[in-house]
């Protein structure tokens, strides 16, 4: 069995259950964040590589700090020397990259890495006996995952392909299409409900916290929306857009007009890609005034002022010209009040700090200006020791910084987190997918996010081998309400799609196609 072969650590019975499942069938695998999905692709490596001494395992995640995890985590567990593991990275010249291939046995990279390299043709994929996906929600559209996928289905002699994801899509069409994608014939999927995984679970206490709207703000908002409103009715007018505005529905039907006017250029197209575009400011400065901070939000009008002043577009300079909007931009500035939710998650922060002096905490928001903000916020508290965790891009902000993280930087960070001299992380979605990030006693949620995958990522930071706490900031009457409601509904969605794939997959008897 494979795991007489693991050092210091054995099975649980539902990871054996799904194993047995992975050992004969190209398997999805949905497990909650913390409840051991690289044991089973442990487990599932050794099977193959005994059962094909002479092919390769190939281990793919979408990052470097996570393929890196990957790679230390197999070097951790399996005897030293047992098989020849390789780490690929960008770094490592493609040259010396075919020549690692050919001795190789168990190789770990980004799937961009690979996909490069197949195009190059330094090698093929016809020795490799396992595929493993990591985050094989990232397998859709024209991602490398893709790429390496379909020369994998056409190049192995011998192949099996294992997927691995908390939260694999939030409907039946994008799982379906995921299971395409990899090849897929057999999907296990565990929730934190599933008898067989409860016993190993931690208590997770959930709490909302719900927080008034002040009157200031939503004089504010009124003025807003009546320009959003008016442009709405503009377009429907133009006949270029039916049925609710959302924003995702105005992104399609700005992408729609801007394809249209690269045909033919006519003026009531070119109209409503300038009200499209309105709408779309004018909804993420609302989205910044109801859910995120005052700061924040006056940043962004200051923007748009500075967008106008330098003529970046008519539609800017109209925009900025509307009494409304400089009227909301006034009172803002005169405000002297931030949003309620940053002192309400203050609150939260000293008392956990009093209660426990060792506590870390994770607080996920959307924007970087926000976790700016935040993180100045906490540090005022004498307990505290925050910091931000972000992504590698570079962005300026209005308080002279330029923030992005390597992923080395990323890497210390989470050490200093666990040595306690952080004690509190102010992430952004960076920290939601995959880092071996250490156990914390609370996560908050600084706002819900409208999107199952990102809320199950950020709520699997907490109760892994103790009990934590879920906390989520919900203002009333915005759209923090909306985009609650939307997420727990997404979530609900995907397990009934991942039980009705499941089910189809056994009526079928295993075979390889499903009805999208």
């Amino acid at each position: 069995m494979p795991h007489e072969l693991l050092k210091n650590i054995q099975p649980r019975k539902y990871q054996q259950a799904i194993f047995e499942t992975c050992k004969e069938k190209d398997c999805l695998v949905v497990l909650p964040t913390g409840t051991g999905k690289t044991l089973i692709a442990l487990m599932t490596a050794i099977d193959r590589f005994k059962k094909f001494p002479l092919e390769k395992i190939l281990i793919l995640a979408p990052t470097r700090p996570l393929i890196e995890q990957h790679f230390e985590s197999f070097k951790k567990n399996l005897p030293e020397d047992w098989a020849d593991m390789q780490l690929f990275t960008g770094k490592t010249p493609a040259d010396k990259r075919k020549q690692i291939w050919e001795t190789a046995e168990f190789i770990f990279s980004t799937p961009q890495c690979i996909a490069n390299d197949l195009d190059k043709m330094l090698y093929q994929l016809n020795e490799v006996s396992l595929l493993i996906v990591d985050e094989c929600h990232r397998c859709l559209k024209n991602y490398a995952y893709n790429r390496v996928a379909q020369k994998y289905k056409t190049q192995a002699t011998n192949p099996r392909v294992l997927a691995l994801t908390a939260s694999p899509g939030g409907d039946k069409k994008t799982i379906t299409q995921v299971c395409a994608n990899l090849g897929i014939n057999a999907v296990e999927i565990r929730t934190q409900k599933s008898p067989d995984v409860l016993p190993y679970l931690q208590e997770l206490e959930f709490e909302k916290i719900e927080v008034e709207f002040p009157a200031e703000f939503m004089e504010i908002k009124i003025l807003l929306e009546e320009i959003y409103n008016k442009k709405i009715s503009e377009l429907k007018h133009r006949r270029v857009l039916f049925g609710y505005a959302s924003k995702t529905m105005l992104l399609k039907t700005q992408a729609k007009l801007m394809q249209n006017i690269k045909r033919k250029r006519n003026i009531n197209n070119m109209l409503a890609v300038s009200a499209c575009a309105t709408a779309l400011k004018i909804s993420h400065a609302l989205t910044l005034l109801e859910t995120q901070t005052i700061s924040s939000f006056i940043v962004y009008l200051k923007d748009l002022f500075k967008q106008a002043s330098e003529k970046k577009s008519k539609g800017v300079q109209k925009l900025v010209r509307n009494p409304c909007f400089a009227k909301a931009y006034t009172l803002a500035t005169t405000l002297n009040k931030e949003h309620p939710k940053l002192q309400v998650l203050k609150e939260i922060v000293k008392k956990q700090f009093q209660t426990n002096p060792d506590s870390r905490i994770i607080v996920f928001a959307q924007f970087r200006e926000t976790v700016l903000t935040i993180s100045e916020e906490l540090n005022k508290i004498q307990e505290v020791k925050a910091d931000t965790f972000v992504g590698q891009a570079i962005k300026n902000h209005e308080k002279g910084k330029t923030t992005g993280l390597k992923q080395k930087e990323q890497k210390e960070m989470i050490e200093k987190f666990k040595l306690g001299k952080i004690n509190v992380l102010v992430a952004t979605s960076i920290a939601e997918e995959g880092l071996d990030i250490p156990e914390v006693n609370e996560v908050i949620f600084y706002e819900p996010i409208p999107s199952a995958i990102r809320k199950i990522q950020r709520a699997g930071r907490t109760a892994r081998l103790s009990k934590g706490v879920l906390k989520i900031l919900i203002t009333k009457k915005t759209l923090d309400e909306t985009f609650h409601y939307v997420a727990n509904h997404k979530e609900k969605r995907m397990h009934k799609a991942i039980d009705e794939i499941k089910k189809d997959f056994e009526n079928n008897d295993g075979q390889k196609k499903l009805i999208i």
